[in-house]
């Protein structure tokens, strides 16, 4: 079976039956009387036991299955699903289940990577069990299983529904949002068109129905259907429009209410567009009501599509400098999206993937034309007299793990570098390209290698190649690496972390100046002292500091971590 993303959802106008009262009230399910709750549904797939002899398991194999497949023919509104990762939230397993209908409550065992959904019907959830029996469910990148509960419903300690977090209690009223905005849809062939949810009539603006959009790190361009397609998932969008302010690509974007506005803004800020960049950052405007003249690629109003194009240009963002050609196929999003890749790479994590239609404009933007899954970069123009592997290692892992470094033995003026993932080569190479490194300007490409060959033995190489993929030092091993949100271009200042208490100004700036490096100014931060910054005289220093300076012991267990600061002193 193959692994998918999520359907459009599956409306309640698909089920006359279904009403759009709260007679399921949505709750957050919690640990207590779990063992309880799982003696009683039968079900005996946990998460991976101590180890047992073969024969054991093999038993113990064949008695799961025969369980399984007992469970799958009993329809139940409540579903089990298996094979969680640790630290998957609440949120994420009511995303699972909310495209199917509504979602009435949810635990979730971590310590036993299992949960249970319950939906508001019985034909939700077999229509849920029914799709993903066609395909792997993912959650977090991880394969998770869906089958039916002995359960006919959920019981769960409403007690402790305070203690749960934030994210989870606005996640769920964010599903209720969304479940009963969908009473008024209509449903054609696989997808479907929400009507506004106040019964027909569209509100022209409010306090707090115009959001502003910030899209930081914007390596791709980010077009005003991609935007569109994001942010109608969570209610009608009237309007839209995209401006350029203080160098950083914004937008403004009006819902007919404040729910609306509110559930997108609790769902979307600070995610990524795409993996480990054009993070959303998403506040409330000023404005009531967006004054829209044109319908173009930089503004559009949805209620009125008469407008004229004015003298919009469709092709500015795609040639406007410091971003790249639309992305390349199969990346998703930075915070590893629970349900795998969207179509065209578009991932949104903790409300899954993107499902676009192919007839949609946005999938068209994201993907034509497609770039290359490169992951090795091509280095050239070095100064080998000083380059290193190390060196390497160190410089271009600010922008990504990087796995080998080959410096060519016939021509040590160049390198071939591969990094873990497509997107982290092109970030590297976007923010490199032409950066003077000990003295030179450095030329990074593509390669068209396909990885970096270790040197087999009784080959000559003088330590010219080394593997790195075992590295501790290592920036973004874990998915959704908070490290992704600090990828800045190569500056004079430099962010500091990992400082013990037991450091002071004075140490670090001897440090720095026993290798040969003049700070220009110290700063630690105002609160925490464990993260400072350090302005040396020029961009060319601060290459060759953080190069030096990274993985320098501090003391017995805290080793400096050095990276390019967006700030100045």
């Amino acid at each position: 079976m193959m692994s998918c993303p999520l359907p459009l959802p599956l409306l309640p106008a698909l089920h006359p039956q279904t009403t759009l009262t709260s007679d399921f009230p949505i709750h957050i399910g919690i640990k207590r009387g779990s063992d309880e709750l799982l003696s009683q549904s039968g079900v005996t797939v946990m998460a991976p036991a101590a180890p047992h002899h073969a024969d054991n398991n093999n038993q113990d194999s064949a008695a799961k299955k025969v369980k399984l497949e007992q469970n799958v023919g009993k329809p139940s509104r409540v579903i089990h699903i298996r094979n969680i990762p640790n630290e998957t939230t609440e949120a994420e397993i009511i995303q699972l289940g909310l495209p199917f209908g509504r979602v009435t409550n949810v635990l979730v065992l971590k310590g036993k990577n299992q949960a249970f959904l319950e939906m508001a019907e019985e034909i939700s959830a077999v229509a849920m069990v029914a799709y993903f029996g066609g395909c792997v469910a993912q959650l977090r990148g991880r394969a998770v299983y869906v089958q039916f509960s002995n359960h006919k419903e959920l019981k769960t300690d409403q007690t402790h529904s305070n203690a749960q977090s934030a994210s989870a209690q606005a996640a769920l009223q964010a599903a209720q949002v969304i479940s009963n905005s969908a009473g008024a849809a209509l449903v054609a062939g696989a997808g479907a068109a929400l009507q506004p949810a106040n019964g027909g009539t569209e509100i022209q603006g409010g306090p707090n129905t115009v959001l502003r959009v910030i899209i930081e790190h914007m390596l791709y361009p980010i077009v005003l259907d991609v935007l569109y397609s994001i942010f109608q998932r969570y209610g009608k969008v009237l309007k839209i429009v995209t401006f350029t302010k203080n160098n950083s690509f914004q937008a403004l974007i009006q819902y007919p209410d404040t729910v609306s506005a509110q559930t997108a803004k609790t769902a979307l800020d600070g995610q990524n567009i795409y993996n480990g960049c054009c993070t959303l950052r998403i506040d409330y405007s000023k404005m009531t009501c967006l004054n829209v003249k044109y319908n173009n690629d930089k503004s559009r109003d949805y209620t009125n599509p008469t407008l004229p194009s004015g003298d919009g240009d469709a092709h500015q963002l795609l040639t406007s400098g410091g971003v790249l050609a639309p992305p390349f196929l199969g990346i998703g999003s930075g915070l590893a999206s629970p349900y795998g890749v969207g179509v065209g790479g578009v991932g949104l994590p903790a409300f899954g993937a993107l499902t676009l239609t192919p007839a949609s404009p946005a999938l068209r933007a994201l993907t034509a034309p497609p770039m290359p899954l490169a992951t090795v970069l091509l280095v050239s123009n070095l100064n080998e007299e000083m380059v290193t592997p190390d060196a390497l290692f160190t410089l271009f892992g600010v922008y990504g793990d990087v796995q080998r470094v080959k410096i060519l033995y016939n021509k040590k003026d160049s390198a071939l570098i591969q990094m873990a993932e497509p997107h982290q080569a092109h970030l590297a190479m976007t923010h490199m390209d032409k950066l003077r490194v000990f003295g030179k300007a450095m030329r990074v490409m593509l390669s068209k290698h396909q990885t970096v060959q270790l040197p087999k033995e009784g080959q000559p190489d003088a330590g010219l190649t080394r593997d790195y993929s075992q590295s501790p030092l290592h920036r973004f091993k874990k998915p959704g690496s908070k490290n992704y949100q600090n990828i800045y271009p190569p500056s004079a200042t430099l962010h500091l972390s990992n400082i013990p208490a037991t450091v002071s100004e004075d140490d670090i700036k001897e440090a720095f100046t026993k290798r040969g490096f003049t700070i220009k100014a110290f700063k630690f931060f105002p609160k925490d002292r464990k993260m400072a910054l350090v302005q040396l005289l020029t961009i060319d220093d601060a290459v060759a500091a953080l190069i030096k300076m990274h993985n320098y012991q501090l003391s017995e267990s805290n080793h400096l971590r050095v990276s390019f600061s967006k700030s100045s002193i």
